[in-house]
C-alpha cells in the first residue's frame, strides 16, 4: 500500500509498505480520508514521537474509512462498516490497523472528508472543556486560534454546552465564518488585541502558545481555568505565579496521544455516546479547509503549516 513516511531528515515522502493485518481485538480500515494535525509537523521535527505500538515514521492521527478485516474477538463492527478513529499514528496511508475499541461510527450523510476531521478535534475539545475544565452553562470561554480544526471544535463544544464563546481569530476575513459556527449569538469573534474587552473568562483555551500566552491569567475570573492545548507559536512562556495564586486559578496542560490504551478507549467511548450523536443531529459540524489526494501530500502539509485556515486539512488516499 502507499503511505506517507517521515525520512531521517524529517522530510515527508511517499513510499510503499506491506498491507496491514488485523490482529486480536483490531480491524483493518481502508482509509478514505485522513485529517492533518499540528502533531504531524511536530513529529517530523522530532518533537512529538509516536507512542509505543504505532508506526514511528508514518504521520496521521485521525482516519475515516470502511472496515476491511476484523481480527479475532471483534464483534462490535463488521466488514463494510463506515468508521472513524483517533489513532496514535499511521493514518496517512491507504490502510491502517486500529484497535476496535477506538472506532466511532460515521453518521449517515457525513462525507469522508468531514468524518476524517472529526475524531482528533472534537475528542480534544470535549475532553478538555467538558471532562477536564468542567464547563457549565453560562460560562464565558475564550478560545485562541479559533479558526483552525481544534479551534472550531472548541467553539462549538462550548456553545452546545450552554457557554458563551469568545473566538480569538487574527484574520478579520475569517470572522464571519467562525461566528456562524454557533447559533443564538453564543459566540463573539475578536482579534487578539480585543480579548480583554470581553473578560473576565471562566475558561481560556490556549491553542497558539508563544511567550506571552500565559499573560492571559489576568483575563480570568476568580477560580478560572487555563487549558494549554496547543503551542505551535512557542512552547516556553514565563508565568508570574503570584498572579495565578491571586486568581485562585487552575493551569491545565493536556494531550491525548501519549495516554494509555485504556485511557484512549475510555475517551472513545465518551465521544461515541456523547459527541457523535450531536454530530449526527447536525448540532456540530466539521469545517474542511482543503482536501488533497495522497500524491499531493506535500501541498497538504504546506497548507497545514500556513496561515489563514478555516477548519481541517485532509488527505484523500
Amino acid at each position: 500500500m502507499r503511505t506517507v513516511v517521515i525520512d531521517p531528515r524529517g522530510a515527508f515522502r511517499l513510499e510503499r509498505r506491506p498491507e496491514p493485518v488485523a490482529g486480536p481485538g483490531a480491524v483493518v480500515v481502508r482509509v478514505r480520508a485522513a485529517g492533518l494535525n499540528a502533531a504531524d509537523l511536530q513529529q517530523a521535527r522530532g518533537d512529538y514521537p509516536a507512542p509505543p505500538g504505532w508506526p514511528a515514521d508514518v504521520p496521521g492521527l485521525e482516519v475515516a474509512g470502511e472496515v476491511e478485516q476484523t481480527g479475532p474477538g471483534v464483534t462490535q463492527v463488521a466488514p463494510g462498516d463506515r468508521v472513524m478513529a483517533l489513532v496514535g499514528g499511521g493514518g496517512h496511508a491507504e490502510r491502517i490497523t486500529v484497535p476496535a475499541d477506538l472506532l466511532l461510527p460515521v453518521p449517515e450523510g457525513l462525507s469522508w472528508e468531514e468524518a476524517a476531521g472529526f475524531p482528533e478535534a472534537f475528542s480534544t475539545a470535549w475532553d478538555a472543556l467538558v471532562t477536564q475544565a468542567g464547563i457549565r452553562a453560562g460560562d464565558r470561554v475564550l478560545v485562541t486560534g479559533a479558526a483552525g480544526g481544534v479551534g472550531t471544535a472548541m467553539v462549538q463544544v462550548a456553545a452546545v454546552s450552554g457557554a458563551h464563546a469568545v473566538a480569538s481569530v487574527r484574520r478579520p476575513g475569517l470572522h464571519g465564518r467562525v461566528g456562524a459556527l454557533a447559533a443564538d449569538g453564543r459566540v463573539d469573534v475578536v482579534t487578539p488585541d480585543e480579548e480583554a474587552v470581553h473578560a473576565p473568562y471562566d475558561v481560556i483555551v490556549e491553542l497558539v502558545g508563544g511567550e506571552d500566552c500565559l499573560q492571559r491569567v489576568a483575563l480570568l475570573r476568580s477560580r478560572g481555568t487555563i487549558l494549554v492545548v496547543g503551542v505551535q507559536a512557542g512552547a516556553t512562556a514565563p508565568l508570574r505565579m503570584f498572579d495565578l495564586m491571586l486568581a485562585r486559578a487552575r493551569l491545565i496542560g493536556t494531550t491525548i496521544r501519549g495516554r494509555s490504551p485504556a485511557e484512549k478507549a475510555l475517551l472513545a467511548a465518551t465521544v461515541r455516546t456523547s459527541v457523535t450523536p450531536l454530530l449526527a443531529r447536525g448540532r456540530l459540524r466539521v469545517p474542511v479547509d482543503a482536501a488533497f489526494s495522497l500524491d499531493r501530500f506535500a501541498e497538504a502539509y504546506e497548507r497545514l503549516a500556513g496561515p489563514g485556515k478555516f477548519g481541517k486539512v485532509v488527505l484523500v488516499p
